[in-house]
């Protein structure tokens, strides 16, 4: 770890530094001073590594002096010489370390809360991982199906199609310029077809038809047609009425019931009014019956 987030290292640094001054240094290169701290490190490590081997070995838990001197005499130093260090002269007093507070994982894949161990499980086990690791967590957004959205998004795509199409017609078919210059072409304008003669759709005018598709459908005339139709089923009742008279007065027998060639021949009138055809106001339906 850096030397200044790990404290352990920053006293090691401390350490070296108080060693480097008795010995008469005053000052040290930042390269010559770290690989010297790293030095000290290493030997500090191997010391207790092997101070706790013998400790194990001993069959005890914490190390103690003799595993120290031991560990010493494996690597090759004299014990001894400490105590003549430390006895010979003033030296620094490193300051105590400070309880510093660990710094927090920022988990950049937070989502939701932890859920704590179930009593099943030890406390010292690990806890559970963010809840998008094994639950489900879906990928797309609900359907919004309130009514003012619903509208704002279809009256926005008919917008968006209709600029759309009106950029494609700009682009391949002939355009009127705003500007008479070099940069013309950015407001383009879409050109009128004109009509030969321009006069004729003046001339020739459309009662209340807007589409041409409209022609195949002409309400007036299926009116006409349908009282046409309604006409020749009352004759046909009339007719049949008084041969099935004339059939009684001569054969005195009963005939069959006049209601259901009723419903037979009136099958062609459409009496429901949602699926009739669309009635023209009177004064044109009493016109139409006199012309």
């Amino acid at each position: 770890m850096d030397q200044q987030t790990d404290p352990h290292r920053k006293m090691i640094v401390m350490s070296v530094s108080s060693v480097l001054k008795e010995c008469g240094f005053d000052t040290a290169e930042k390269d010559a001073l770290g690989t010297l701290t790293e030095m000290m490190q290493a030997f500090i490590s191997e010391i207790g590594l092997l101070s706790r081997n013998y400790c194990e070995l001993s069959g005890r838990v914490e190390p103690l002096i003799a595993d120290i001197i031991l560990a010493f005499s494996e690597m090759g130093f004299n014990f001894n010489t400490l105590e003549g260090y430390v006895k010979a002269g003033k030296h620094t007093l490193l300051p105590a370390l400070q309880p510093q507070q660990a710094q927090k994982q920022l988990n950049m894949l937070s989502a939701g809360f932890k859920e704590p161990l179930p009593s099943h499980i030890p406390k010292h086990l690990p806890p559970f991982p963010d809840p998008h690791a094994y639950v489900r967590t879906p990928t797309h957004k609900q359907p919004i199906i309130d009514y003012e959205s619903v509208r704002e998004k279809a009256a926005m795509q008919k917008k968006d199609i209709e600029k759309a199409f009106t950029k494609f017609l700009a682009k391949t078919s002939a355009t009127h310029n705003l500007f008479d210059t070099e940069e013309g072409n950015i407001f383009p304008l879409i050109a009128i077809k004109p009509s030969y003669p321009p006069y004729l759709s003046a001339l020739l005018p459309q009662d209340q038809i807007f589409d041409p598709e409209d022609l195949d459908f002409d309400p007036k005339s299926q009116i006409l047609q349908q009282q046409k139709e309604h006409k020749e089923a009352q004759n046909i009742k009339k007719e049949k009425e008084e041969e099935a008279n004339q059939s009684e007065e001569v054969e005195n027998k009963p005939t069959e019931n006049p209601k259901n060639e009723e419903n037979n021949q009136s099958n062609s009138f459409i009496d429901n009014p949602y699926l009739a055809a669309t009635k023209m106001p009177a004064k044109e339906q009493t016109i139409d019956v006199l012309s």
